[in-house]
């Protein structure tokens, strides 16, 4: 006893799930299915933290 509340719950969600009008960007869904690079943001390095680490690097020249 006591799953009554969460199946509601659980209902309700379902339903808004499946309802409810979703804005979604195809365009970008093609992107990423097709593995075409993502033009939206870029991955910058913090020379800060890689200074804070380098002493704890592997060097193995």
């Amino acid at each position: 006893m006591g799953r009554g509340r969460a199946k509601a719950k659980q209902t309700k969600v379902a339903r808004d799930l499946k309802y409810r009008t979703h804005d979604t960007d195809l365009s970008a869904l093609a992107r990423e299915l097709h593995g075409e690079p993502d033009d939206v943001g870029t991955d910058e390095v913090d020379n800060d933290i890689d200074d804070k680490w380098s002493d704890y690097a592997d060097r193995r020249d």
